[in-house]
């Protein structure tokens, strides 16, 4: 593992560290409301944002969810990058805040219509569609969620256990990533879900033009083997991550001006 970290403890100052939330910084939990942080994550983060060039959660939640529980000093893309927030300044993907109405009324219906014991968890600019808690509702929520994206001009996207509708804006993980790192020397993204995949394909291409990079996937029962395949190191669970942070914090020297 030393020689994956050392371009991000040998120069954090020109690195990027970017993470997913759920299955990463946090456990997956039944109720989505409910997912938290795990305990020193908090602290560790805005300890390496003081070290790091950037630290960024990319998620799919959004922003107004993340905020509250991470440092200010860390980068927030939610919703898949429709949303950003940088040292306390919103701002919305451009084409995308046009959709909010769109998707308002698509989880409305959700709530009216949709298939009973499915979950609705409206995200402003995205919603999900839960079926954690009724496994067998897998495909009425799919033939509901793809019926909806066809009335409604949004498109459906496959997550852990659900599914989502979007405004359709060509962005993902990936893109968000790529405008997150511009410029960095190293650039590490940990992940735990097929959503993580645009990430690691971002990865490779910075790889490709010179880029150190660390792909880390998250272990689980319902990691996809692809991702699990394509990583660099493979963690198991978000104690493990956390553990990862806390020597990234404490090996890497404070950050420095100049080269």
């Amino acid at each position: 593992m030393s020689d994956l970290l050392a371009p991000f403890i040998e120069r954090p100052a020109r690195a990027a560290l970017l993470l997913d939330f759920d299955g990463t910084l946090s456990p997956i939990v039944d109720v989505p409301a409910e997912a938290r942080p795990l305990p020193g994550a908090y602290e560790v983060l805005d300890a390496l944002a003081a070290r790091f060039a950037v630290v960024a959660v990319v998620s799919g939640r959004p922003s107004s969810f993340l905020e509250p529980l991470l440092p200010p000093s860390v980068v927030i893309s939610g919703v898949y990058g429709l949303e950003t927030v940088r040292d306390g300044v919103h701002s919305d993907h451009i084409g995308a805040a046009s959709w909010r109405d769109a998707v308002e009324e698509a989880a409305r219906r959700a709530k009216e219509s949709g298939p009973v014991g499915m979950a609705t968890e409206p995200k402003g600019l995205s919603l999900t569609l839960h079926y954690r808690e009724h496994p067998g509702l897998g495909p009425a929520v799919r033939e509901w969620t793809s019926a909806e994206a066809k009335r409604s001009g949004l498109v459906m996207r496959r997550a852990r256990m659900s599914f989502e509708l979007h405004p359709p804006v060509a962005i993902d993980k990936g893109t968000a990533v790529q405008a997150l790192v511009t410029g960095d020397e190293a650039v590490c993204f940990v992940g735990d879900d097929r959503g993580d995949l645009p990430a690691f394909d971002i990865l490779d291409r910075l790889e490709a033009r010179g880029v150190a990079v660390l792909r880390v996937a998250v272990a689980s029962a319902e990691a996809p083997s692809d991702l699990i395949e394509r990583a660099d190191l493979v963690v198991d669970g978000p104690y493990a991550v956390l553990d990862l942070l806390r020597k990234l914090a404490s090996d890497a020297p404070a950050a420095t001006a100049g080269p």
